[in-house]
């Protein structure tokens, strides 16, 4: 049953904050390292917000810090590696500096059986904890700071909702707004059902509270965050889906709305008709294919074939002409032969997306495919990427020099690091635009003509015309 964090739960946590800073020799600085998603993004953006309501301030480096904090992704083996590998280094620091404390937390942590690894493996390790407890960390770390042992939680039960975080956003023009956590898919290469627990959506008068005072402190964009979030509002009480929420999200008057991510699956005819209806919602839409064969698709567990995914495509841009379509690509599925790879690179060039992550499959521990015959060489697998990436790198070079001459707004968010004279910002199809400007135009909406196209951003010049925002 999903539930919120109770109001007395939060008021414990609220008393460890009070008392952290009269604990001797207790860390006061900290740094936090990101690997993974957006919602992993966020998710270090609260626990950056509950740190410094606590008294500590960011270092800028983890050298320079007297806590570092690893949120961990464990999508693919690599990911997982790499944290710990990073991780790992930091034992160096601790025979040098031996008060630092060092705390892992996020996906990786959430595994079946890593909480032991850890403890087992990686002495130099402090504090432990998983997705489905940040709002402990007040009291998780003062039991740290304490000395006293080392520090491990990770919840088995991931079915609650925390409510009222405190949030240091990495932006004051952009923002991350969750509105669901967790999967009910359960593709069977995934490990995020298993890490993030099952679908749970936030009250959308959370939601709205949210995105209303974002805009009165002069948000720009918002990103509305889950893991597929066209399932939202299936398990909440009333007439709520995405398509609804988006209408009401727009409301606000937040100039610029964008979401991750959307399963095809659950990809409504009223949900594409609401992006084409709502001028705030960006015109660029993330849909994972993940194979352009159906045999694979089966095997995924996907739900839609080849054929209804083109459907959800053609829909998209019937209504929304202009939109740019991104997705996510597997090579190297377990059992894939060439000729089903091939419906793959078919698939790209059917549907010239804008860009593509592109992925090799690697085995998780815990999930079906991980224990499928014939699991792919790597060399093969290597090879079909790179196939890959060559066809969808000629779509987007078509994508770009599309764009040139058209009219793009651009929301700047910031200054070159070679050049100040050069500002950034993305457009609608949340494609990178370079134009010369001043700081001024920090945070504003501004209207750019394309000039030229580089490997993946566009060049451009701003126009005369007002100021978009103002």
């Amino acid at each position: 049953m999903i539930q919120k964090i109770t109001q007395a739960e939060l008021d414990r946590q609220q008393e460890y904050v009070r008392a952290f800073p009269s604990l001797p020799d207790r860390p006061m600085t900290y740094h936090i390292v990101t690997y993974g998603c957006q919602m992993n993004v966020h998710d270090s953006e609260k626990l950056a917000g509950i740190l410094e309501s606590m008294g500590m301030t960011a270092a800028p480096t983890r050298e320079e810090a007297d806590f570092v904090l690893h949120n961990t992704c464990c999508i693919r083996d690599n990911a997982e590696r790499k944290a710990l590998g990073n991780v790992t280094w930091l034992k160096e620091i601790k025979k040098v500096r031996p008060s630092l404390l060092i705390g892992v937390c996020g996906c990786m942590v959430q595994e079946e059986g890593m909480a032991e690894k850890i403890l087992r493996q990686y002495p130099f390790i402090d504090l432990a904890f998983g997705t489905g407890n940040i709002h402990c960390l007040p009291e998780l770390l003062y039991k740290a700071a304490e000395r006293k042992g080392r520090v491990v939680d990770v919840p088995e039960e991931q079915s609650t909702l925390a409510e009222g975080l405190p949030v240091r956003r990495g932006s004051p023009w952009q923002a991350y707004v969750t509105i669901m956590y967790g999967c009910n898919n359960f593709c069977t290469y995934c490990i995020v059902p298993h890490v993030r627990g099952r679908e749970r959506s936030r009250e959308a008068k959370d939601i709205l509270r949210d995105v209303e005072e974002l805009v009165k402190s002069g948000t720009k964009e918002i990103m509305l965050l889950g893991q597929n979030v066209n399932s939202y509002g299936k398990e909440l009480e009333g007439d709520w889906n995405f398509a609804r929420l988006l209408r009401e999200v727009a409301k606000t008057g937040i100039p610029r709305i964008r979401f991750m991510t959307s399963h095809p699956k659950d990809l409504t005819d009223e949900l594409i008709e609401t992006i084409a209806e709502t001028p705030s919602v960006q015109r660029h839409f993330h849909l994972p294919a993940q194979s352009g064969n159906d045999r694979i698709l089966r095997a995924m567990n996907r739900h839609y074939d080849r054929a209804q995914y083109l459907d959800r495509v053609h829909a998209l841009r019937k209504f929304v002409p202009d939109i740019g379509l991104t997705t996510d690509l597997i090579v190297g599925f377990p059992g894939e032969t060439e000729a089903e790879f091939m419906d793959t690179m078919d698939l790209v060039e059917e549907v010239g997306y804008d860009s593509a992550f592109t992925f090799i499959y690697s085995p998780r521990v815990g999930t079906p495919a991980a224990s499928l015959p014939d699991q792919i060489p790597p060399e093969v697998s290597t090879e079909r990427i790179e196939r890959l990436i060559k066809a969808q790198d000629r779509h987007t070079e078509k994508c770009l020099h599309s764009l040139i001459g058209s009219v793009q707004d651009v929301l700047v968010t910031e200054t070159s690091r070679r050049d100040e004279t050069m500002m950034t910002g993305k457009c609608g199809r949340n494609i990178s635009i370079n134009f010369t400007g001043t700081k001024e135009d920090l945070g504003r909406i501004l209207p750019v003509r394309v000039l030229s196209a580089g490997r993946t951003t566009l060049r451009g010049e701003k126009c005369l015309e007002e100021n978009k925002d103002e």
